[in-house]
């Protein structure tokens, strides 16, 4: 098993529409208004953009995001990332009842090399870390719908 490959998945159910979840996940530039540990995303292109992360742990991520699959018509969003972390991540958002049901996928290898060296023995704190910034992008993804 390599300690610096990781695979995740987040699930939720939501209380929004489809549309509404695919056009607050579709504008990047704002997941910061939402989503605490995103502390700032900058567009580079049209189909490009830099992002840097950080949760309770004492560093930064920083990505460069570009844009892959986007099918808005089976809800599917999705980009391929370089820097700290490289590999990929989707959303996958369709119907559930009166709401959604969101799917993220995410699957990198870390780069960075402080966590590279630490991967062996602190790779359950990266895993709970990385589980912390999923509760709160529900959270804030939840109530940027609520207020949307």
């Amino acid at each position: 098993m390599n300690p610096n490959h990781y695979r995740f998945t987040s699930l939720w159910d939501l209380p929004a529409p489809p549309a509404a979840v695919l056009a607050v996940l579709e504008r990047g530039e704002e997941y910061p208004h939402w989503w605490p540990q995103i502390r700032e995303v900058a567009q580079v292109d049209a189909t490009t953009g830099r992002a840097r992360f950080r949760s309770v742990l004492p560093y930064d991520l920083v990505v460069t995001l570009e844009e892959g699959r986007g099918d808005r018509a089976a809800g599917i969003l999705e980009v391929s990332m370089r820097g700290d972390l490289e590999g990929w991540a989707r959303w996958t958002v369709t119907g559930r009842g009166d709401g959604s049901r969101v799917r993220y996928d995410q699957e990198v290898e870390v780069r960075k090399r402080l966590m590279r060296l630490l991967a062996p023995v602190a790779r359950p704190v990266f895993r709970a870390n990385h589980a912390l910034m999923m509760r709160a992008a529900r959270r804030g993804l939840t109530a940027r719908l609520d207020g949307a």
